[in-house]
């Protein structure tokens, strides 16, 4: 197959390298020279165990190519960012995948499929990405297969987890899913799980709410424990204890490229439905304050005080601070 991928992030780019390192023809797109130009000098530029050496590999057996601008393929995978937007709700930005998708059009030829990685709000495939290559006159299932396959990764993992997670892929019709399907048999260990676009888009979201909702009972505890003065890393031990209890540590809340981001996304399309996730967003977000507060009140007596930060990433061995609230 001949695959193009369009955003040489940190999910695009191992990604467009899997798939050429197991014999497909690879063009890799980013709208940012200086990118392209260190992928065509054979330097990654996203720090990731394993990556380099899996970029020398692709080289080696001239499968990738790295270009500012699509050309036609079989296959367009779209791994562009997604930011919140500045609205009330931090609503999904969806200027980068259209604009991806916009300049797969004129490449886009009958039997192609368009993949979507990006992580976006639920009922975007249907709504938004859908009539923009209708309007191009393909139709959808027939002419031009159209998935969403969330990525599922975790930084530091994710040349082994692309392979053997798990993965959801969500056509907009069943020809699609099977379309998609094919693609992703290449290289993907991990079973292929059949679904609509739109429940795709909505579990890779849940995944993220969910782990952040259990962050934010655990921030609240120990906002709770501190003001009746009980040790709330104690009362999670003991908790722990139970079989069916598993309460996370609290912390300076929630960083990184997903779980800050995506619980905005459901909350934006049913803002009176979803307090809980809104009240969990509120929660992680108010932590930095919080602590804060309570090293102020140990340094009230101290002259000069000191105070060293150990650990700045929001994960650890990784240097990424993508939305860290240590600072």
């Amino acid at each position: 197959m001949k695959i193009t991928v369009l955003g040489m992030g940190y999910i695009g780019l191992p990604t467009a390298i899997m798939f050429a390192n197991h014999n497909q023809d690879v063009l890799g797109v980013d709208v940012n020279p200086q990118v392209v130009e260190m992928l065509q000098n054979g330097q990654v530029h996203i720090e990731e165990p394993g990556l380099q050496e899996a970029l020398n590999q692709a080289v080696e057996k001239e499968n990738f190519r790295v270009g500012l601008t699509p050309k036609p393929a079989d296959v367009f995978i779209v791994a562009v960012p997604t930011p919140n937007n500045d609205d009330a709700l931090k609503s999904c930005n969806l200027d980068y995948v259209l604009s991806a998708v916009e300049m797969i059009l004129p490449c886009l030829s009958s039997g192609n499929t368009i993949i979507v990685e990006s992580t976006i709000a639920p009922r975007s495939m249907e709504d938004f990405i859908k009539p923009l290559v209708e309007k191009a006159g393909f139709t959808i299932g027939k002419d031009v297969f159209l998935v969403h396959c969330p990525e599922r990764v975790l930084p530091g993992q994710v040349i082994h987890e692309l392979v053997y997670n798990n993965r959801i892929i969500g056509g907009v019709t069943p020809a699609c899913t099977a379309a998609g399907k094919q693609v992703y048999g290449v290289f993907v260990k991990g079973e292929l799980i059949e679904a609509k676009a739109s429940v795709a888009e909505m579990a890779k979201l849940m995944e993220n709410t969910y782990r952040d909702v259990n962050i934010a009972l655990a921030n609240e505890l120990v906002k709770v424990c501190d003001k009746i003065e009980i040790n709330a890393l104690e009362v999670i031990e003991m908790a722990n204890k139970h079989p069916r209890v598993n309460l996370h540590h609290p912390g300076p809340g929630v960083g990184g490229h997903c779980l800050a981001v995506d619980p905005y996304f459901i909350a934006s399309k049913a803002e009176e439905e979803s307090p809980l996730i809104q009240t969990a967003r509120e929660i992680n977000t108010s932590m930095p304050e919080f602590i804060i507060g309570k090293v102020n009140d140990l340094m009230a007596d101290k002259i000069h005080p000191k105070i060293v930060v150990m650990g700045l990433t929001y994960k650890g061995i990784l240097m990424m601070l993508v939305k860290v609230r240590q600072f």
